[in-house]
């Protein structure tokens, strides 16, 4: 435990370790992935595929490693025992911070199989990392304002058929699909602009979540909502690397799959589309109320002032 330590010495400790961890390992990924696309063939890609994901959890148990050594945190958790490593699941979360991604990571490593996220294309560019996703196939998406389309309409639809080619891959071997229904982290000046009829949380975006589940909804065992709560407020990247982060509270629902929304079409069918969003809707009512709660049970006393 280094959280004695000066903060600006934590950051540069932890930084380090996470450069380290993450240039030991995407190498190897590498290597790996390249054999798999000079030889595309489906037996090939059950050979390696395994391999890819134990060299990817391998990774995450590094920086589970470094973020045990630098953090002091006290973690309450509930609901991921019984989860199952051989098995499909669809996993949803609230969104406030970058951190939320290595606490979602930490918690759920080897308890579920490897989380795939949806990324924006320009992470692609990310030094190392951008190289990691492509070996990992996380899908990366061209997200355009309508405005875009209107003058574009060739590229409407391209993140559907993006979607669709990685759920295709995610279906051959067990995996955790990972999808932040709000799109983006959550901010003040976000929530206001959305005008967001929720407290805590952006409004949500179910066009991804619906897709996926009608691409490989037959091969999900059951939804994964998550509900992370920063009892101190949700710290930047550079507040964790210091070893700020004190709390996290983290809730797991395992939910069954609505099987009458399976196999509709969100982008075509009216009556489909809204009976998803209402379903999205009270997901996200029912995660409002659960942070709201959390946090009000996690306050701090106020400290006694003398009379």
């Amino acid at each position: 435990m280094l959280n004695f330590l000066p903060k600006p010495l934590i950051a540069v400790v932890a930084t380090l370790l996470m450069v380290i961890n993450a240039l030991f390992w995407v190498p190897i990924l590498l290597i790996f992935s390249s054999l798999k696309l000079l030889l595309p063939f489906k037996a090939v890609r059950l050979f390696i595929d395994p391999i890819l994901l134990s060299i990817a959890e391998a990774w995450i148990s590094g920086n589970s490693a470094w973020m045990t050594l630098t953090q002091r945190t006290q973690w309450d958790v509930q609901g991921i025992e019984g989860l199952d490593p051989n098995n499909w699941y669809m996993v949803n979360s609230n969104h406030q911070s970058w951190v939320d991604i290595l606490v979602l990571q930490h918690l759920l490593n080897r308890r579920i199989p490897l989380l795939k996220f949806f990324l924006k294309q320009q992470l692609i560019w990310v030094p190392v990392m951008g190289l990691a996703w492509w070996a990992l196939e996380f899908p990366f998406m061209r997200r355009h304002s309508e405005e875009f389309l209107k003058k574009h309409p060739e590229m409407r639809g391209k993140d559907q058929e993006t979607t669709r080619k990685a759920c295709a891959k995610y279906a051959l071997i067990p995996t955790s699909v990972m999808n932040f229904l709000e799109g983006t982290r959550f901010t003040a000046a976000k929530h206001a602009r959305q005008q967001s009829p929720y407290t805590h949380l952006l409004k949500p975006k179910a066009g991804g979540m619906a897709l996926a589940l009608n691409a490989m909804g037959d091969k999900f065992q059951a939804i994964l909502d998550v509900t992370i709560v920063y009892p101190d407020g949700a710290p930047s990247f550079t507040d964790f690397l210091q070893g700020k982060l004190r709390r996290v509270v983290v809730r797991v629902r395992k939910l069954p799959i609505p099987s009458h929304l399976l196999h509709g079409d969100y982008a075509t069918d009216a009556t489909f589309r809204d009976a998803f969003s209402q379903w999205v809707q009270q997901l996200w009512r029912e995660k409002d109320a659960q942070i709201a709660h959390l946090l009000q049970a996690t306050r701090k006393p106020e400290p006694a002032v003398s009379p």
